[in-house]
């Protein structure tokens, strides 16, 4: 059964936690380029990702494959990736409509997380990201005169317009439900529902 395999594979993982709460945390990070011909930001990715589909798949530290094997994603890694996407996208619309003449560029995000909150180790320990951390390190064209004020004002308002950084610094209103039915005895469905809004 699915369910005994994976409580299996998360056992030694959990005592592992228990024992030692420090290898529990693990910083996961993603990168992006940029470059002057478009207002894009291409994500650096590794070869089998790369060629694969993006699938979303548990943690290493929660059970899952080595991603450069079974090309499957953690969910954390795509939030930052997302995070990257759209700060490159945004500093590059900014930068261009400020006529700041970008040449090239890296954008950065890593955030720590503690995997005794997701898998109820620690009632204690938080669920999800406790710090994240996003940074660019840019390139101008050569002989580009922008001063330090016009670059703190590209930085200050790719910070404003970034829809998922804005989305992660201001928690939205969220709900969540859960549909599905299941085939009875007689060959009838039974449905169920299940919701919850925070």
């Amino acid at each position: 059964m699915a369910s005994a395999a994976l409580r299996e594979k998360q056992a030694p993982l959990k005592d592992s936690y228990r024992s030692d709460p420090s290898t529990a945390v693990v910083t996961l990070s993603s990168s992006g380029s940029l470059d002057a011909s478009n207002i894009t930001c291409t994500l650096d990715t590794g070869k089998a990702i790369n060629e694969a589909k993006k699938v979303a798949g548990l943690h290493q530290k929660a059970g899952g494959d080595d991603p450069d094997i079974s090309g499957e994603l953690c969910s954390g890694d795509m939030l930052l990736e997302a995070l990257v996407a759209c700060a490159g996208v945004t500093l590059k619309a900014v930068s261009t409509a400020m006529n700041i003449p970008i040449k090239s560029g890296k954008v950065h995000a890593e955030g720590d997380l503690d995997f005794k909150g997701t898998m109820g180790i620690d009632k204690n320990a938080p669920v999800g990201f406790t710090n994240i951390r996003l940074s660019f390190d840019i390139k101008l064209e050569e002989g580009a005169d922008v001063s330090d004020e016009k670059i703190e004002k590209l930085g200050k308002l790719t910070e404003r317009y970034c829809v998922v950084f804005q989305t992660l610094a201001k928690k939205p209103e969220l709900s969540v439900s859960l549909h599905g039915n299941q085939e009875t005895e007689d060959g009838v469905d039974a449905s169920y529902v299940w919701g919850q809004k925070s």
